[in-house]
């Protein structure tokens, strides 16, 4: 097999490329917009689960009160925990698709473009 019949090597954008994308206003605007979302979300669930936590921990009486046969105030703030955390998921899933996936993908295209 000679060297011609290899399939052309790949080039990669230098460190310097990277540095000048991590500079653009391109980019500062997709970790913007990422952190727009991230840190009060974020936020927002670490204080939620630390008040499950305290209460369970320091409100023995308000947790066990009985909603609805066995199921008390404990259990559904508990429940509450995972479904947070799912539509947290479903909500980045979202998020990303719409705002950050076109955005990155349009850095990773000029970044491509400028390796060549």
């Amino acid at each position: 097999m000679s060297t011609t019949d290899l399939p052309p090597r790949e080039t990669h954008p230098s460190g310097a490329h990277y540095l000048s994308m991590q500079a653009s206003p391109e980019f500062q605007e997709l970790r913007r917009t990422l952190r727009r979302f991230v840190f009060p979300t974020t936020a927002f669930f670490l204080i939620w689960y630390a008040t499950y936590v305290l209460l369970g921990a320091f409100a023995h009486d308000f947790m066990a009160i009985t909603v609805w046969g066995n199921i008390n105030v404990g259990l559904l703030i508990g429940l509450g925990q995972f479904v947070t955390t799912f539509l947290i998921t479903g909500l980045y899933v979202r998020f990303a698709n719409r705002e950050l996936d076109p955005r990155a993908e349009a850095i990773r295209t000029e970044m491509e473009g400028a390796a060549k």
